[in-house]
């Protein structure tokens, strides 16, 4: 970048408002996903993305705040994003949306959208330890979109439907996860801007699949009996 850096500093400036959001292109569990607020913090991420061995250099390092050990895989390529912000809503926040698949009696394939969760981050971006180890992360079940619990119902219902016609466009079939953020600004104007579709989501227990599937009668053993069941039905041979 240090060849260019003119003229990518110029290309944000034109293209962008900070703060921005950059990434790498293809990890994924919120792996060196960073806000940044400054040309100066991005210069320190693509120093530290593009770096040619583990260690970090560790001026960029301060500069972003990252930790020793902190996850930070080298890559060649880098992705910038605009951040995702209240945008005017009464009501903004993240949440990630469970589901399992069935056959109905015609064959074709039905989708149980569960109560999403909210996710909690202590810092700006919602880490790798808040999503899967027991005791870092704080997930709401169901999510809180409204104090009010009628009110609440009808925009979780809005977001299910979002998140199932989702599953439905991409063939998902088993079980999945979708995470997104909401933005309510009233019950009628509901925005669910995605994020990203967990195809296999982790089923450790700090997860929050297993809450939400609970709400809908399932205990860990029966969920997973579910997912085997919808498998077995789908590869078993068809009798002419």
């Amino acid at each position: 970048m240090e060849n260019n850096k003119e003229k990518v500093k110029q290309q944000l400036q034109n293209d962008y408002v900070y703060p921005l959001i950059a990434k790498p292109v293809d990890d994924g569990c919120s792996s060196a996903v960073k806000m940044i607020k400054s040309f100066e913090e991005f210069e320190a991420f693509a120093t530290l993305i593009f770096r040619s061995s583990e260690a970090f250099d560790a001026k960029s390092a301060e500069i972003l705040h990252i930790k020793d050990k902190e996850e930070f895989p080298q890559k060649t390529v880098l992705l910038v994003e605009e951040l995702i912000s209240k945008n005017g809503a009464k009501h903004f926040l993240e949440i990630t949306g469970g589901m399992l698949t069935k056959l109905n009696a015609k064959g074709e394939v039905e989708y149980e959208v569960f109560e999403a969760s909210e996710a909690l981050a202590s810092g700006e971006i919602l880490s790798l330890e808040e999503k899967f180890l027991a005791g870092q992360g704080q997930n709401i079940t169901p999510a809180r979109y409204s104090r009010d619990e009628k009110e609440r119902q009808l925009i979780s219902n809005k977001v299910k439907e979002t998140l199932g016609a989702a599953a439905k466009v991409l063939n998902i079939v088993g079980y999945c996860r979708i995470d997104a953020f909401v933005r309510i600004f009233d019950v009628n104007h509901v925005e669910v801007i995605f994020i990203e579709v967990n195809s296999l989501p982790g089923m450790t227990p700090a997860t929050c699949i297993y809450h939400q599937a609970a709400i809908n009668g399932y205990k860990p053993y029966s969920f997973i009996d579910r997912i085997l069941d919808f498998g077995a039905q789908k590869s078993a041979p068809v009798l002419s």
